[in-house]
């Protein structure tokens, strides 16, 4: 007698998931993050991935922001211009192979007295290279102009010419503001949401929010330029420095936001004032390990 075949409906293979460690390690819902804040060379081991779309990671990377253009407290006192923020790259699909990939988090700038303001580092993850802030413009080294980086930094504010901002990368940030000649205003540094000098003279750019933190925040913004016998502009919002805010000293960037530094201005008391330093940057990837 004939016996028909049983046929057996095989299980449904288990969905795989990307795998990895390195960083700080926190989770939101089903989403695991890796957060790199410690400025140096690290890295994040990729242990396993799956098939699309869990074969991708979610990836924020911002360089150091640049720091603030110093200031002379003769020859004119010419205050300094603000510090670029450092790139901002972000994507929300890259994909990811096993093995270690490379994360560099980027100093920012480190501020000076009497001379321009330094760039801040370049910040790392696999591929993925965002470019260091523009230090800020000092009125005695290249007539003025801020550096270029992933944002340009402003330019010196000079009374006999126009310090010109720095240019910034597309896709990474924005340009630095120029400083206006004849009366000692300097410029904005640019910011990854817009350039140096956009919410009025000296004010630095705006920055650009994104949540994958797990909170809402704002990076790349861009330092104020140091005020002419008064405080300084203020700084773009996402970890700009203001321009010395209360005293000849251009006011830090903000750490892990790659906020540009602050410039150094001038007061009643003649003193060489330091723009301030940039902010460090900052790596976060993300993705999904559960169901």
């Amino acid at each position: 007698m004939f016996t028909p075949f049983a046929f057996v409906k095989s299980a449904a293979a288990p969905l795989l998931f990307i795998s990895a460690s390195g960083g700080t390690e926190t989770t939101s819902g089903s989403f695991r993050i890796h957060t790199f804040t410690t400025t140096g060379t690290g890295s994040l081991v990729v242990h396993q991935v799956g098939s699309a779309p869990y074969n991708a990671v979610e990836v924020l990377v911002v360089a150091g922001g640049g720091a603030g253009g110093g200031e002379l407290s003769t020859n004119g006192s010419e205050p300094g211009g603000g510090g670029g923020a450092g790139g901002v790259i972000y994507s929300g699909s890259y994909a990811i192979t096993t093995g270690t990939k490379t994360v560099i988090v980027g100093a920012g700038g480190a501020g000076v007295t009497s001379a321009k303001g330094n760039n801040g580092a370049n910040s790392v993850f696999d591929a993925i290279t965002s470019t260091g802030g523009g230090g800020g413009g000092y009125f005695r080294t290249g007539s003025g102009a801020g550096n270029n980086g992933g944002s340009g930094g402003g330019g010196a504010g000079i009374t006999s010419t126009t310090g010109l901002g720095g240019t910034g990368i597309s896709g990474q940030g924005n340009n630095g503001g120029n400083g206006v000649s004849g009366n000692g205003e300097p410029g904005g540094g640019g910011g990854a949401g817009e350039a140096g000098n956009t919410d009025g003279q000296g004010q630095g750019g705006d920055g650009v929010a994104y949540d994958i933190s797990g909170t809402s925040t704002t990076y790349g913004g861009g330092g104020g330029g140091g005020g002419f016998f008064s405080t300084g502009k203020a700084g773009g919002t996402g970890g700009g420095g203001q321009g010395n805010p209360t005293s000849i000293n251009g006011q830090d960037g903000t750490a892990n936001t790659g906020g540009g530094g602050g410039g150094a201005g001038f007061v009643s008391t003649p003193a060489d004032g330091s723009g301030g330093s940039g902010g460090s940057g900052i790596v976060i990837i993300k993705y999904q390990f559960q169901a």
